[in-house]
């Protein structure tokens, strides 16, 4: 990580200021048990964005481990993909007495009164998987969503070698990703292979919904070659809808329907290796969480970022004065580790996927 080191005079201040107690005494005091003198740990809340997808059960799984590892109490709560949920759980947070907060609003719009009302609290905010639209946050944990079009695109564009029709499974546009996914996808469709068809989809992130607009496409369209899904929660729709027309083959059978994915869960993995879909790009479920948490104590501990290279493998980019951004890497996976349209992958079984690493 770059971090901007306090002038001295600034430092030596804090640590005044702290020696004399200085500012009042609202944080918790040291748990039962401690020494008398041990320090409090930082009180970080957690909002999970929702639990029905194995992406996020994952990430939600990871993130104890890392509070434990990095010192931090949490308290967690679950906005269920509503608005409303989240807004309330940030208030009850905030009067638990939260010192930062982590949170992944799937509305990315709606979110900026929330931001608002934290910032005016001095509340620092780290989102993860998602920016908001308006609003600020002291830093924002995400991958490259545009990336992960543009990566979908020239593994489809290849396979199909520039011709033929494509059904793109769309998230929420009213989100972010959804946004730059599909802008993405279609531009580089449209500037690299203009004899392939896109049939876009929305789907507001639902299975049930992108399961029917997929099979209605292959209704009036028998002859579509490929699937892109914007997320891993139309995976188990989309291949009993392909089972159901018997287009669920090995990629050696010319019926073969090549289906790209995106969030590198372990059901991707597999289904990689059995020739079920052919292709995912790995969302780092665990990097999301340790990095969010890290980011969210280095700010209450007052350290500042810069954009540039990071030390782990990311790059911090500034979307807009004042809003910084970690691009964690997402790599594209696929069965035999090629590269395609320029794109290098990673093989499915490879060690450094966190979706070959959960026990």
């Amino acid at each position: 990580m770059r971090i901007r080191r306090l002038p001295v005079a600034v430092t030596l201040s804090m640590a005044a200021c702290l020696l004399a107690a200085c500012g009042g005494d609202d944080t918790p005091g040291p748990a039962a048990g401690a020494p008398a003198d041990a320090p409090a740990k930082p009180v970080i809340g957690v909002d999970y964005p929702r639990s029905d997808t194995d992406f996020w059960n994952s990430y939600i799984s990871y993130a104890p481990k890392f509070g434990g590892e990095l010192g931090v109490d949490l308290k967690t709560t679950n906005s269920q993909n509503d608005i409303a949920k989240l807004t309330a759980n940030v208030q009850s947070l905030v009067s638990q007495g939260i010192k930062g907060l982590v949170m992944a609003p799937q509305d990315t719009a709606a979110v900026a009164p929330t931001l608002q009302q934290l910032e005016g609290k001095k509340i620092p905010v780290v989102l993860v998987d998602t920016r908001p639209d308006t609003g600020n946050a002291f830093m924002v944990v995400r991958a490259d969503n545009r990336a992960y079009g543009e990566k979908a695109c020239r593994y489809l564009g290849e396979q199909l070698k520039g011709a033929g029709k494509v059904v793109m499974l769309q998230g929420d546009l009213a989100s972010i990703n959804g946004r730059d996914r599909t802008e993405a996808f279609n531009e580089c469709m449209a500037a690299n292979y203009p004899g392939i068809k896109v049939f876009g989809e929305a789907t507001n992130w639902d299975g049930a919904v992108a399961s029917q607009k997929l099979s209605t496409v292959l209704t009036a369209n028998p002859d579509v070659k490929g699937v892109y899904m914007q997320s891993s929660f139309a995976l188990a729709g989309t291949l009993q809808v392909l089972k159901q027309r018997n287009l669920l083959v090995p990629p050696t059978d010319p019926k073969h329907v090549f289906v790209v994915s995106n969030d590198g869960i372990p059901q991707e993995l597999k289904d990689i290796a059995a020739g079920n879909i052919d292709a995912t790009v790995s969302q780092p479920a665990d990097l999301y969480a340790k990095w969010a948490l890290e980011y969210t104590k280095a700010a209450i501990e007052g350290k500042t970022f810069a954009p540039g290279k990071t030390d782990h493998d990311s790059t911090i980019i500034e979307v807009r004065p004042g809003l910084l951004e970690d691009q964690l890497s997402a790599p594209l996976v696929t069965l035999d580790g090629g590269t395609y349209g320029g794109i290098q992958s990673v093989k499915h079984d490879d060690k450094s996927l966190w979706g070959n690493n959960l026990s």
